[in-house]
C-alpha cells in the first residue's frame, strides 16, 4: 500500500467517518460548513458536483429528509427533494439519488438538469470538484479558477436566495473568483474546514442567499 494511502486510513478524521457511515472523510468538511453557515436550509432541490466517493451526497440526503419534516409550514416547502450527483468517475448508487456520469461543464449536462428537476429551480449546489493536480501550484491554481467560473455558470440553476458551495485554491485569482461571487450573491464568506488538510492551499467560499 502507498504511505499516503496507509496514512489516510490511519487517520482519526477517516475512521470517524467509516464509523459513522460515511464514504470519506470529507464528509466533515460539509458538516462543518453546514454548522457555521446552515446551508442546508429549506434545502430540497440540491445538485453535487464533482460527486465521488459520495460522501457529499449522503450528507445532502441526511439534511434532505430531515427538511421535510422540519419546514413543513406556510413557508417555502416540498413534499419530496431531488439530489443529483455528477462525476466523470464511477460513483456507486445511493438510494433515492440521481447519479450522472459525465462532464458537468459539457452544454449536454444541462439537458440532464433541465430533465431530471423538470425545469424548476434548485435550492442548492455544491462542488467539491477538483482539476488532476499536476504539481505545479500556479498552473494548478488557475486551472482550478476556470473550473470554478464553469461551475458559477451552472447557479443559473439556481433559485433566487438559494445557497453555493465550491472548493477553490488560494493563490493569484483567487480574489477576482471571489469578487465575481459577489456580483451573483448577496453574502459570500471563505471557510478552511478544521478537517481540510492544513497545507492545502484548498479553500471553500460559500455563497448565501443569490441575488438574481
Amino acid at each position: 500500500m502507498p504511505k499516503d494511502a496507509e496514512e489516510h486510513r490511519k487517520d482519526a478524521t477517516y475512521k470517524k467517518a467509516k464509523r459513522e457511515g460515511y464514504r470519506a472523510r470529507s464528509a466533515f468538511k460539509l458538516l462543518d460548513i453546514q454548522n457555521r453557515y446552515s446551508i442546508f436550509k429549506r434545502a430540497f432541490y440540491i445538485l453535487d458536483l464533482g460527486s465521488t466517493p459520495g460522501s457529499w451526497l449522503q450528507v445532502a440526503k441526511k439534511y434532505a429528509e430531515l427538511n421535510l419534516t422540519k419546514h413543513n409550514d406556510k413557508y417555502y416547502h416540498r413534499h419530496h427533494y431531488k439530489i443529483m450527483g455528477v462525476d466523470l468517475k464511477r460513483l456507486s448508487p445511493i438510494e433515492d439519488i440521481k447519479i450522472v456520469k459525465m462532464d458537468f461543464t459539457s452544454p449536454e449536462f444541462q439537458v440532464e438538469i433541465n430533465n431530471y428537476f423538470e425545469g424548476e429551480k434548485l435550492d442548492l449546489i455544491l462542488s467539491d470538484a477538483s482539476i488532476n493536480k499536476s504539481g505545479n501550484k500556479f498552473s494548478d491554481q488557475a486551472r482550478q479558477i476556470k473550473l470554478c467560473l464553469n461551475i458559477l455558470e451552472l447557479t443559473e440553476n439556481l433559485k433566487i436566495k438559494g445557497n453555493f458551495l465550491v472548493k477553490v485554491f488560494q493563490g493569484a485569482d483567487f480574489e477576482n473568483f471571489y469578487k465575481k461571487m459577489k456580483q451573483h450573491f448577496m453574502v459570500v464568506r471563505s471557510l478552511k474546514p478544521k478537517s481540510s488538510n492544513k497545507k492545502s492551499n484548498e479553500i471553500y467560499l460559500i455563497g448565501l442567499k443569490k441575488k438574481y
